[in-house]
């Protein structure tokens, strides 16, 4: 009997274990993602206005500077394959710093030059960072709870957003000038970095470095369709309510909180969705969306309008959480990580040419017809999303 106990306790136990394993690294993994929201969204909310306000630039050098900085989604698939043999907190918390090294030096940057080098140092790190959370949370996540765990990530990421983004409207109520919150947003970057140190190392399997193929095909055109979408708001949605329509500082912060409210509540309910009904319902919902809005971007004239129109459209991106998921679906562990990286790679190509092509259309025909341009790649990514096939229903 003694040796029979034996033998029930010792899975159980081991299952304990496992389970005491996911749980430390989820929450370090959430403490992570928590400290980069509060860094980027700190970076985000302040942007517009500083970029229109302080640099005083024009569309067009908007759109080469986030071309500049979007190249690094690029290098970031080369970067990754050659760090492929460390543990994916390292290279994360490696990453991180980088990320508060260059969001710290925007409160000196004197120059546009120094704007777009230090613009590279923070990007770089943070697209090699972008794959590594959502391959840890499934890499951690219990079978059949993806998509739940993917959003607690997600939403624990949009707490740290909002927290960072009421610090920053906080000090502009206090009269504290742009350039010196970024140094706030580089102390959490550093915090973020020192989380990724606590996450389990043992849980990565080992897999090849660069995956291309050909099955994985629709997920890097669903990624490259999503980055030529993205960058016509990050360039451009909130650069249009600063530069055309005068909207200060702590009207943008203020909007961004809203965001990361919504996102915060809506990004588990989002998972568990995802898990329940499948990716292709998910992803037709996200890109039809997506088209009206940037319509209205183009031809809504009215600027309390156009905040709402950029709040939703923002808190739309939860949605986009269904292209890792089925990533997930398709893709074996091993191939997961650099699956997910091509699909990086495949979402900064686009990201680079939109605001190129963005902001000569907003230089030489109008600021219309860069929103309008991605209207168009949204209603191409309903297409493509049609083809994405419906999960099983036991899957």
């Amino acid at each position: 009997m003694g040796a029979a106990g034996s033998g029930q306790a010792g899975p159980a136990a081991w299952r304990d274990a496992l389970a005491a394993h996911r749980r430390r690294g989820l929450v370090f993994l959430a403490l992570a993602a928590a400290g980069v929201g509060f860094a980027l969204h700190v970076q985000m909310g302040l942007n517009a206005n500083f970029l229109a306000d302080e640099m005083r630039l024009t569309g067009d050098q908007v759109g080469f500077l986030e071309a500049f900085r979007e190249s690094c989604g690029i290098v970031a698939l080369l970067v990754l394959a050659l760090l492929a043999g460390l543990a994916e907190p390292l290279v994360a918390a490696a990453m991180l710093a980088l990320v508060a090294v260059g969001l710290g030096a925007y409160a000196y940057v004197p120059t546009y030059f120094w704007l777009v080098v230090w613009s590279l140092v923070w990007s770089q790190g943070l697209h090699v960072w972008m794959p590594l959370p959502n391959s840890m949370a499934m890499a951690l996540a219990e079978p059949g709870r993806t998509g739940h765990r993917l959003g607690q990530v997600r939403s624990a990421g949009a707490a740290g957003a909002g927290a960072g983004l009421v610090a920053a409207l906080a000090l502009d109520a206090a009269g504290v000038p742009i350039r010196p919150m970024y140094v706030v947003a580089a102390g959490a970057a550093l915090l973020a970095a020192a989380a990724c140190l606590g996450i389990p190392r043992r849980m990565r399997t080992p897999g090849p470095r660069l995956v291309f193929r050909r099955r994985y095909g629709l997920f890097y055109l669903l990624s490259f369709l999503e980055g030529w979408r993205k960058q016509i708001f990050v360039a451009f949605a909130g650069f249009l309510l600063v530069k055309r329509y005068g909207a200060p500082l702590g009207h943008l912060l203020r909007l961004w909180i809203a965001i990361q409210v919504i996102c915060w509540l809506a990004a588990p309910l989002v998972g568990r969705l995802i898990d329940r009904v499948g990716e292709r319902r998910v992803l037709v919902f996200y890109f039809a969306g997506l088209t009206l809005f940037f319509a209205g971007y183009a031809f809504i004239p009215d600027r309390r309008v156009l905040y709402a129109l950029f709040v939703i459209d923002s808190s739309f991106f939860v949605f986009a959480m269904a292209l890792q998921t089925y990533v997930n679906r398709i893709a074996p562990a091993a191939e997961r990580t650099p699956t997910l990286s091509a699909g990086v790679a495949a979402n900064h190509v686009a990201a680079v040419a939109m605001p190129l092509v963005g902001g000569l259309l907003w230089k030489y025909m109008g600021y219309r017809w860069a929103f309008l341009i991605g209207a168009a790649a949204a209603a191409a990514s309903v297409l493509a999303a049609l083809r994405v096939p419906p999960r099983a229903p036991d899957a």
